[in-house]
């Protein structure tokens, strides 16, 4: 099972429908579909900017095809970032253009989703003594800029912090602020955080 976000909206591409994923569909009023096609595609996608349409599940015998008839139609930008904990078993968060976000950045040329979580995480957020525990899980969100729609990938690690060293906001990213907070008190945090972060933080093992 595979989450785009479209307009902040989830596309859920799977093989089966199976309960969890039928309760979902019940509490987010999202549209169940066999495989749309390449025709009923775009259509379907303009749907997502009316405020009626929640969202869909879209389900299908290939879905890695589907993904890809999907990535075909946008510009296709690669990424990573990182979800930190410390010592004290607290999580980071910082604040960016009105949202609560977890730090993260595009990949450069010959660069490693690793290599990029940890020297995002670093320019983001001034910590140097970090390390990767593990691969949590990948996002998916459109969203259109500079006139092109684009598709971004996130390679999203779990980030260990070791170090003593105080966050730095990086000002010139529009990071305002940053936070190390309680597991407790995510739930606080999600109603201002991009939707997608859910995936993170529930591959963590944290309750959303």
């Amino acid at each position: 099972m595979l989450t785009l976000f479209i307009q902040q909206k989830p596309i859920i591409i799977c093989k089966e429908v199976n309960e969890i994923l039928q309760q979902r569909i019940a509490d987010e009023q999202l549209i169940l579909l066999k495989d749309p096609g390449d025709q009923n595609t775009a259509s379907l996608l303009e749907t997502l900017k009316d405020d009626a349409v929640h969202g869909y599940v879209w389900q299908t015998g290939d879905p890695d095809a589907l993904l890809q008839r999907l990535v075909k139609r946008y510009q296709h930008l690669q990424a990573a970032g990182g979800l930190i904990t410390n010592a004290a078993g607290e999580i980071l968060l910082m604040f960016r253009r009105g949202k609560w976000d977890l730090p993260k950045g595009k990949m450069e040329e010959n660069e490693t989703p690793e290599e990029t979580a940890l020297r995002e995480i670093t320019e983001e957020t001034g910590l140097r003594n970090i390390n990767i525990e593990k691969k949590l899980t990948e996002t998916w969100h459109a969203y259109h800029q500079f006139g092109q729609d684009l598709l971004k990938q996130t390679h999203w690690f779990k980030i260990r912090f070791t170090g003593t060293e105080l966050t730095v906001p990086q000002i010139e990213e529009d990071i305002m602020d940053i936070q190390w907070i309680r597991p407790e008190n995510l739930s606080k945090y999600l109603p201002y955080a991009y939707p997608n972060l859910k995936a993170v933080f529930s591959t963590a093992g944290l309750r959303v």
